[in-house]
């Protein structure tokens, strides 16, 4: 857990969610598409980096609180080590214009990740239990409060977020109903 969890961290230069996806999806198969995108949704919800609550979740299904913590340490030893090394190299050239716009070339790179990310993951919500026209309906106002609007991250999370658990919940219990009264009324027939 511990080196798998590293290996990830140290790819992850410009953001791990494409990294992670491949390695845990593709690469490893420990999680279908579908459970890695349920699992990335809880982790991005919850306070802290989004990536670091995945490997402690993960870490923590597989081998208990010490596969958690081996996890959390692969997520953090090495790549905090390698960033004080770069800081300190950096330091040297971060007034130097070739440097600066060396790094604004990262971000279009670390954007590109991202997008990459999320249309890798679209496939994932065909077979969600809220169907594939919701979640698409939900990430559009996700999209739209988030990118356009600029609305607090917070307020989106808690409405759009707050709605989707609202929905899933209903759906789940619709599903329960239907579930726990389909054998009494197989029962029923029986019995006629």
């Amino acid at each position: 857990m511990f080196w798998s969890f590293s290996r990830l961290a140290l790819q992850g230069f410009g953001g791990v969610v494409a990294i992670v996806q491949r390695e845990l999806v593709e690469h490893k198969r420990w999680l279908t598409p579908q459970a890695f995108l349920e699992e990335w949704a809880v982790a991005q919800v919850m306070p802290g980096p989004n990536v670091v609550n995945l490997s402690m979740m993960l870490g923590g299904r597989f081998f208990g609180w010490t596969g958690a913590l081996a996890a959390l340490a692969g997520m953090l030893v090495f790549p905090t080590l390698v960033v004080l090394a770069l800081a300190a190299l950096v330091a040297n050239v971060a007034d130097h214009h070739m440097a600066a716009g060396a790094m604004r070339g990262f971000t279009a790179v670390s954007a590109g990740m991202i997008a990459g990310a999320a249309i890798r993951l679209m496939p994932a919500l065909k077979d969600h239990l809220l169907g594939w026209q919701t979640c698409a309906a939900l990430a559009c106002l996700t999209f739209i409060g988030a990118a356009l609007l600029r609305l607090p991250l917070m307020w989106v999370l808690v409405t759009v977020g707050g709605t989707s658990c609202a929905l899933a919940w209903w759906r789940l219990l619709r599903q329960a109903q239907t579930a726990s009264a389909t054998p009494a009324t197989q029962t029923d027939n029986t019995h006629e």
